[in-house]
């Protein structure tokens, strides 16, 4: 069952963001609070939105996308970027990551949002062999850049 993340959920998907960390080999990085994460999903402008994969018979949440909108210049309409897909590893090969990106999909038909993309480690192979079953393409001809800590502090305080 998928279902929309509800503010008593954000102690879970912290913990299982913490849980992807963990398997990206980044646990530092992850810094985000529930606090955070809370304000996020749920306060006056929410900036992201969240969708919980839940298991038909324990009930308990399985995995989570938590994704916002972008927006497509030569499409001229939004899309959805979609920041985490999780599932948990005793839940993998139940159909929930089939599943939280089926509910994506059908929120851009539904909507008129023409692109459904995301990033994905080049070490995770486990990963991209299911999304190329779904028949999803890497686009190798972009190279994701970003600025962080120290870099963009510089930057913000350079002279134009």
């Amino acid at each position: 069952m998928i279902r929309t993340a509800r503010p008593d959920d954000v102690p879970v998907i912290h913990t299982m963001i913490r849980e992807l960390a963990e398997y990206e080999k980044e646990p530092d990085e992850a810094r985000a609070t529930e606090a955070q994460l809370h304000q996020a999903l749920f306060g006056e402008r929410p900036a992201a939105y969240a969708h919980l994969a839940v298991d038909d018979t324990t009930g308990e949440p399985a995995g989570f996308a938590l994704w916002f909108l972008n927006f497509s210049t030569w499409r001229g309409v939004h899309g959805i970027h979609l920041e985490d897909l999780y599932v948990r590893p005793t839940a993998r090969g139940g159909g929930h990551g089939r599943a939280l990106l089926t509910g994506l999909a059908r929120i851009c038909a539904e909507r008129g949002y023409e692109r459904l993309e995301w990033s994905v480690l080049n070490w995770n192979r486990p990963a991209i062999g299911f999304y190329d079953k779904l028949g999803a393409r890497p686009q190798d001809e972009w190279t994701v850049y970003r600025l962080t800590d120290d870099a963009l502090a510089d930057l913000a305080r350079s002279a134009d």
